[in-house]
């Protein structure tokens, strides 16, 4: 009997655009995060200078700013794919279960 439903799932054209959309979105945010991981990382390599610029009187530097922007970043992207679990992925799972009867 498990086979049986296991083969239903797998068939149903909303478990394919589940599987797809969730695939798609997860890569386009670690695309994104890796974007902004590279540009640090290759700022920290090649702009010694730019990093190095002191932020108002303090000792504080661009450098240590976006460090932290990167940090931030991996929060808020984490949020954006929670958001949409909770909204999009949740209403096609619903859809999936709908159509399975269950």
């Amino acid at each position: 009997m498990a086979e049986a439903d296991t083969a239903r799932v797998l068939t149903s054209p909303k478990f394919r655009e589940l599987v797809t959309e969730r695939t798609r979105f997860g890569w386009i945010l670690s695309g994104v995060m890796l974007g902004i991981y590279l540009v640090f990382i290759l700022l920290v390599a090649f702009a010694h200078g730019l990093m190095a610029t002191k932020i108002g009187s303090g000792v504080t530097s661009l450098g240590i700013v976006l460090g932290l922007v990167v940090i931030v970043s991996a929060f808020v992207l984490t949020g954006v794919y929670v958001a949409r679990a909770n909204g999009r992925f949740d209403d096609l799972t619903r859809d999936l279960n709908r159509e399975l009867g269950r």
